[in-house]
């Protein structure tokens, strides 16, 4: 089953729409903390409408104890970032795979990135005046492209 992890996400209503994405799309949720919300918060369950209920949400205490928790394979991580050097419509994505992507305001740990660079993938954009889109928005984009041979 494909999973969309979060590090460290900020925005409540960024959160709850993935969730939203999550439950249309049959994937996972997995949250890694900190976070700058609660899970009780209005704006994530207003975002995430009554759809919240049904999401498939796993939680970790950090990037560590996720890895250990679930261990997942080198070739099942595509992490998400503006600058990666290969766009996100070249690899072809397993069905478990995990789609990583960071904070609103900072991506990925510096950390995370170095252990996995040969894993990372961005989302293409033509015009010259943005630098990202919105974290919502670029879940949904790379979910549908993972899950692009399986949806009718």
């Amino acid at each position: 089953m494909t999973s969309i992890v979060l590090v460290h996400p900020e925005i409540p209503h960024n959160t709850g729409a993935i969730g939203r994405t999550c439950v249309a799309l049959d994937m996972d949720l997995v949250l890694i903390r900190p976070y700058g919300f609660t899970l009780s918060d209005r704006q994530l369950q207003r975002a995430g409408l009554d759809y919240w209920q049904h999401v498939r949400l796993a939680e970790f205490a950090s990037w560590g104890t996720f890895m250990d928790e679930r261990q997942p394979l080198g070739e099942q991580l595509f992490l998400f970032e503006d600058d990666a050097g290969r766009s996100f419509y070249e690899p072809d994505y397993p069905d478990d795979a995990y789609l990583v992507f960071g904070s609103e305001t900072k991506g990925l740990p510096k950390v995370i990135r170095d252990a996995h660079a040969d894993r990372e993938v961005r989302l293409p954009m033509r015009s010259p005046h943005i630098r990202s889109l919105n974290l919502a928005n670029a879940v949904t984009a790379a979910a549908y492209q993972a899950l692009r041979g399986s949806l009718t």
